[in-house]
């Protein structure tokens, strides 16, 4: 039967014999996961908040009538021609409407979908702002502030007045930040917007959106979804756009070929729209994850080489141990014993150091004109590396341990004792 309380205290004892050396062993492990605890935390931080800079604004599915040539064209309905090969120059897109018809029961019907979060009505068009003197291009976007807001965090990108202002306020308009710099425009000024097809309809500014995409916040404004429709002498049901938020963004895929097949409107899937982006993400990733096994790596090595040099300076303990009645399990397990404690010290030791430096760094000012509501670094602080960081002190300093404990367990101490 093992004797765990002699055990332990003879661990205990070599430890403490050799502070120095245990001392350095144990910081192997806190620097290593230290390292890989603030790296991975900062790393992923930034991944996430390029990612919600472009999928927060990007439907899961976005519902919309493409314009596209005709594929059949008018030769090909007369059937003297059906076995001849013709060939058709300069084909022109087809007379179709930007309205999705039917719009709001289509909505209703997603709605009801359990896999869909949320569909929300857009409208979409062209218009030209005037202001004074100045008249600059762009595009308005109806929308329903409060639930864009709820499912698209819309609030993120209002840098001044919000999405309650946008629905509370009749004729408003939340404007690019672009478009109300080079206009000189503020908060509680007018705006006028004319549609491609004439008109001048004054708008009242009541906050400013900044995506972070310069290019978009040079154009893009929005206004309730009756404002627009007001301002293009449309009727309650005039919609040009569907925007669809999944609870699960997987079945992104599957949900937009059913739309296309069975409501003959075009569907684009996030992983479609954003394929390049994902790309980019998955290698980013990529890279995070593996810079940060490398650090445990070397954390591992690291510890080994400390607990072999170790053991080869305790040969004369292991002769006297053997000598005095403890087995070659018992030995193992001594020095097992003491790199399971190393591990577990310098495991804690190096969870308290990242998540300091991790929260250090969460603190440090990051101020950038592209993403406005971002105050201070991201940073990720995911429970699941924590547990990943101290699993792998542990199963590092137990392979570390065992290699060298191993051969301590066949030392013949006969042998070391002649050898003095």
């Amino acid at each position: 039967m093992i004797n765990w309380k002699v055990i332990l205290h003879i661990a205990k004892t070599h430890l403490l014999t050799k502070i120095k050396q245990t001392a350095i062993a144990s910081l192997g492990v806190t620097f290593g996961i230290g390292s890989y605890i603030t790296l991975v935390c900062f790393m992923t931080g930034l991944n996430g908040m390029l990612d919600d800079l472009i999928l927060n604004q990007t439907p899961h599915v976005h519902i919309y009538n493409e314009i596209e040539p005709s594929k059949i064209q008018p030769v090909s309905v007369f059937n003297n021609l059906e076995n001849s090969f013709n060939i058709v120059h300069s084909i022109k897109p087809k007379l179709s409407q930007k309205k999705i018809h039917n719009a709001i029961p289509i909505i209703d019907y997603l709605n009801s979908n359990s896999n869909v979060r949320g569909a929300l009505p857009q409208i979409k068009t062209q218009i030209f702002y005037i202001a004074g003197s100045i008249e600059l291009g762009g595009n308005l976007t109806g929308i329903n502030p409060i639930d864009e807001a709820r499912l698209f965090n819309m609030g993120d990108y209002i840098v001044e007045g919000s999405a309650e202002d946008l629905y509370n306020t009749d004729n408003s308009i939340l404007l690019g930040i672009g478009i109300a710099n080079k206009m000189a425009l503020k908060i509680g000024d007018r705006v006028s917007v004319s549609p491609i097809n004439g008109g001048n309809f004054p708008l009242k500014i009541v906050g400013f959106y900044q995506s972070g995409i310069a290019d978009l916040d040079d154009i893009q404004s929005f206004a309730n979804i009756k404002t627009v429709q007001r301002i293009l002498g449309k009727a309650n049901n005039y919609i040009t756009d569907i925007n669809v938020k999944l609870h699960d963004i997987e079945h992104a895929v599957p949900l937009a070929k059913n739309i296309e097949q069975q409501f003959n409107l075009k569907a684009i899937d996030i992983k479609t729209a954003n394929a390049q982006f994902e790309t980019g993400t998955t290698i980013r990733n990529l890279i995070t994850y593996a810079v940060s096994i490398t650090l445990l790596i070397v954390a591992g090595f690291g510890i080994y080489n400390i607990l072999n040099m170790l053991i080869y300076e305790k040969m004369n303990d292991i002769a006297i141990l053997k000598a005095t009645g403890f087995s070659g399990r018992d030995v193992q397990l001594i020095f097992m014993s003491q790199a399971m404690i190393i591990g577990f010290v310098g495991g804690i030791l190096g969870l308290l150091i990242g998540f300091g430096l991790a929260s250090l760094i969460g603190t440090v000012p990051f101020q950038t004109e592209a993403l406005p509501t971002v105050e201070t670094y991201p940073i990720n602080m995911n429970p699941l590396f924590f547990v990943i960081g101290f699993s792998f002190a542990m199963f590092s300093t137990f392979l570390a341990g065992y290699l060298p404990s191993k051969k301590a367990k066949k030392i013949d101490p006969v042998r070391i004792i002649r050898g003095q």
